[in-house]
């Protein structure tokens, strides 16, 4: 159902006798945007040695989530699901370097011609007027069609820096006219790369180093330096607070507090495992939402939009795919709460396309997850792993040593140093919450499969996606085509001497050339767990059969 503003609100905005009396009714909404943040990282999460006293305050006055996910691990189409309420796909920004198309309308914006909000942004660059660093190709384009546009949407606009963030907090609430509510978007660095703004960093060894990371020095050398500068965040965090308090008041103010996608770690951002996905999600709003509130709903990056703008009264446009997750704010019947979260990825950074391009440059993927299983849907698995941002840090090369001399575990080895990749890749996150075994292709888990790619086949669809969606067409098979499955069907049964419905490469390569053999073998090994089931083994299209020498 749609939310109408109520028409005392339109004529109080409109009428200027009236105006401070509308206003008085309407929250104050700030959005606190972390970069490069991952969940469970603050102290209120658990995580001891972090000391976040500011942001543990505000999650202990108001309400934490623990499954939150950005529609994208990147920066640049996350901010824009945040702002749009849509994900990236369906808005045209998953390429990095691409501007916030015009007909696309921000949530402020709404808030502004609805509502009669003044709206800002300020901080750490907001990511949607195209790269700042582009080529004079497009450079070129963006000032030929204007296609810089936030200066036109907001009422100020600043991306000088996370350093610059508390004058512009405060010129922005002076140039605010007196009464009037307003909504300000405020972006940090940290903990962005460089980790150079952490001054007294946990110690190495006090750090729990998570399951989907080896447990080396140098992993451990990186980590305590970004959660140094997940301190600073807090500090900053808390002079930003206590600024907004001095120069407007909190009463009848709601503060989110979110990251914009998962720390800059192997797993992590620009991938689409949790690590790059799940961030923290801070609510405070006194008298509206209750203090110590602690949820596992999925929530995703798109459901920011309208849940700002139910907060302010305001309609929410049908075109926004997001939910308002309000009434969970306020303990109240949450009807529309999720099955699924999506995430995309696309392209990162400003590079072009070369044979040796990597992973962390271009990946063409899609995933969905409900409470208990992910799915992920990998259209170039020919590209070679390689994590966005840390390709340099000190434990990304530790890493790479290990693999080399053999001392890394076989599952990392697996998960990063594989090629091709999977193109499915299913985790069981209750038993398996690191993502580190494939599960795709097990005969237990076929139904949860399909559920999953039909949810994303439903999403993708809706979305407009560009990328092959992951069920393909039913083909009518002929009768030529039967027998062809008949015959390896029992030629399956006759390998497979030990009666265990799978085929390992010994009994597949039984009277063969072991060359050719190996060959078909890896190419039917879809989920690479080392042996064929029935289905790989008669399965009529082989993804990457060898070539004839």
């Amino acid at each position: 159902m749609k939310r109408f503003v109520q028409w005392w609100l339109v004529i109080g905005v409109l009428s200027a006798g009236y105006a401070s009396v509308a206003w008085a009714a309407l929250p104050n909404l700030v959005m606190v945007v972390s970069d490069d943040h991952s969940y469970p990282f603050l102290g209120c999460y658990g995580r001891a040695e972090l000391k976040t006293p500011h942001l543990d305050r505000l999650a202990a006055e108001g309400m934490k989530f623990r499954r939150a996910f950005t529609a994208a691990p990147q920066c640049v189409p996350s901010r824009a699901a945040f702002m749009t309420g849509r994900s990236a796909v369906a808005c045209r920004m998953t390429r990095f370097s691409a501007p916030l198309p015009k007909d696309e309308i921000t949530f402020p914006e709404i808030l502004k011609k609805e509502a009669g909000y003044f709206v800002g942004v300020c901080g750490r660059s907001y990511h949607l007027d195209g790269s700042s660093r582009g080529p004079a190709a497009s450079e070129e384009v963006f000032e030929a069609h204007g296609l810089r546009t936030f200066r036109e949407r907001f009422d100020y606009v600043d991306a000088s820096g996370q350093e610059n963030v508390l004058s512009h907090v405060e010129t922005f609430l002076e140039a605010r006219p007196e009464e009037q509510p307003f909504f300000l978007w405020i972006n940090f660095s940290d903990p962005h790369h460089p980790w150079t703004t952490g001054e007294n960093p946990p110690a190495v060894d006090a750090l729990e180093v998570p399951g989907y990371l080896p447990d080396l020095p140098e992993v451990r050398s990186d980590l305590s330096r970004h959660e140094g500068e997940i301190e600073h965040a807090d500090q900053l965090f808390g002079e930003v607070m206590a600024l907004i308090e001095k120069k407007a008041g909190k009463e009848n103010t709601m503060v989110v507090f979110v990251g914009d996608n998962g720390l800059a770690f192997p797993s992590g951002k620009g991938s689409l495992y949790d690590p790059g996905l799940n961030v923290p999600l801070l609510v405070w709003w006194p008298g509206q939402v209750a203090a110590g509130g602690d949820s596992s709903v999925l929530i995703s990056g798109e459901d920011l939009a309208p849940t700002f703008l139910q907060a302010a009264g305001v309609v929410v446009p049908e075109r926004m795919s997001g939910v308002s997750f309000l009434p969970l704010l306020k303990g109240e019947a949450f009807e529309q709460e999720r099955e699924f979260v999506f995430a995309e990825r696309g392209p990162h950074g400003g590079a072009t396309f070369t044979l040796q391009t990597l992973a962390s440059s271009v990946d063409y993927s899609r995933c969905v997850r409900d409470t208990r299983y992910k799915l992920i849907y990998n259209v170039t698995p020919h590209q070679r792993y390689a994590p966005v941002d840390s390709a340099g840090d000190l434990g990304w090369q530790a890493i790479q040593r290990a693999q080399q001399d053999g001392s890394l575990a076989e599952a990392w080895v697996k998960k990063w140093f594989t090629l091709p990749r999977p193109v499915y890749e299913l985790y069981d996150l209750e038993q398996d919450p690191h993502e580190m075994e494939n599960l795709y292709g097990r005969k237990e888990l076929a139904e949860v499969a399909e559920r999953l790619k039909g949810a994303l086949q439903k999403k993708m669809i809706l979305d407009s996606d560009y990328l092959p969606l992951p069920i393909a067409a039913a083909k009518k098979k002929s009768q030529a085509s039967e027998q062809g499955v008949q015959s390896r069907l029992q030629m399956f049964k006759k390998l497979d001497q030990n009666g265990d419905g799978s085929l390992g490469f010994g009994e597949f390569g039984n009277n063969r050339n072991e060359s050719d053999a190996r060959g078909w073998f890896e190419a039917r090994d879809v989920n690479r767990d080392g042996k064929l089931d029935e289905k790989e083994y008669t399965a009529s299209q082989v993804a990457n059969p060898p070539k004839k020498q």
